[in-house]
């Protein structure tokens, strides 16, 4: 990693402004559904804590759209970190002021205050240098530990690095960073990439980054039936972006010309309508009927990207193979699950139904890395700069 890392930095006694990822969902009672971004968070900030350091937090929840909204509070956040932490958290009615100066400046070594919404001013997805500079001016350093919105420049990722040093990463924005890294610049080979999901147009820059940095791509999902149309082959009524034809036609050329294995369903489990009450039935042919809706990758498709990922050495993950959510069409996707965790190969799963698929066959545990980016991992593969990883300070 070229940036710096929370670890080589001196903590004792400084105020350490440190971005987080509490973009947790809450039920309508407002409390915590999930608190795997809160847990994701703890080495870090014990690690810190450890040091002596005196620890404000910050983070957005949801999409308040610039203006204050209880119910996209981050006290629950508070509440469930001092329990996982053992110790008490302060929670701070705002993220900037006189008043969260005030409590910033009292904490103690080793003490913790986390700030209300971020997002509860427009000012901080505008990326306004004087609510950075606000933010700044709570702290002496700065770390960000929350890579999911590290492909957002926002105030509290990107601007606060004009008026703060050092600017370091956290222990997990160093992990996704080591991971994704390697995948990008030095991956291990055979390097086969698995790509699903509903579109083409979501992943068009993933899709031709892999064709350059992986020796074989494996497609499923919706997606899929825009490539196998761009072949002329029949999809029945599937999904189909008929304006991204032109560009999958193209990225199939351009991937096999160079030698590269671009793999896409040889058969497929199909639906009269989509619908989570219709049977699923396998049409052992690549054409789909016209009165027939593909859902999911077929048995002899997964056989075969089953055989692939065996023989792998680096494996990167990203979308469902069918339509996940419905259990007659998640065979494709449990199916790619199973596979990865039983490979040898060093594996990177991102993306929500992927990480569900691995948590769901109870085999995350056989993940080398599963990423919490969403976004920021699907920029990082595609090549793209991520703002609020450019703007730490390099080692």
């Amino acid at each position: 990693m070229s940036k710096l890392s929370i670890n080589e930095i001196n903590l004792s006694g400084k105020r350490v402004f440190m971005r987080v990822d509490y973009n947790v969902p809450l039920n309508e009672a407002c409390e915590i559904t999930d608190d795997t971004r809160i847990r994701a968070s703890l080495p870090t900030i014990r690690y810190a804590l450890g040091q002596g350091a005196r620890l404000i937090l910050a983070s957005h929840l949801g999409r308040p759209k610039g203006k204050p909204n209880p119910k996209m509070s981050l006290k629950p956040a508070a509440t469930r970190l001092a329990e996982l932490l053992g110790k008490p958290v302060a929670f701070a009615a705002d993220c900037v002021g006189p008043e969260v100066e005030k409590q910033a400046r009292a904490l103690e070594d080793g003490e913790v205050l986390l700030l209300e919404n971020l997002r509860f001013h427009p000012e901080e997805e505008k990326n306004a240098p004087e609510f950075a500079r606000q933010l700044a001016a709570l702290a002496e350093a700065y770390v960000n530990d929350a890579f999911g919105s590290a492909h957002r420049a926002h105030a509290s990722t990107e601007g606060i690095t004009h008026f703060l040093s050092p600017c370091a990463a956290g222990l997990l924005m160093e992990k996704e960073l080591e991971y994704l890294g390697k995948a990008v610049e030095n991956p291990a080979r055979p390097y086969v990439a698995i790509v699903g999901g509903a579109k083409v147009s979501d992943k068009i820059e993933l899709l031709e980054n892999f064709a350059k940095l992986a020796d074989t791509v494996l497609v499923g999902g919706a997606m899929a039936y825009t490539f196998l149309k761009s072949e002329g082959v029949e999809v029945g009524l599937s999904k189909v972006e008929d304006d991204k034809l032109a560009n999958a036609k193209a990225l199939l050329d351009s991937a096999r010309s160079s030698g590269k294995k671009f793999l896409l369903p040889i058969d497929h489990v199909v639906a009269e309508k989509f619908d989570a009450s219709a049977p699923a039935e396998v049409v052992h042919t690549v054409s789909i009927p016209a009165n027939r809706i593909g859902m999911d990758i077929g048995p002899a498709t997964r056989a075969d990207y089953t055989r692939e990922i065996a023989g792998a050495k680096t494996i990167v993950w990203n979308g469902p193979m069918g339509v996940f959510e419905m259990p007659q069409f998640a065979q494709g996707t449990l199916a790619v699950a199973q596979a990865v965790a039983a490979s040898s190969a060093v594996s990177v799963v991102g993306g929500g139904d992927s990480v569900a698929a691995v948590k769901k066959m109870e085999v995350a545990d056989k993940i080398t890395h599963i990423s919490t980016g969403g976004g920021a991992s699907l920029e990082f593969l595609s090549g793209l700069t991520l703002p609020g990883v450019a703007a730490l300070t390099d080692k």
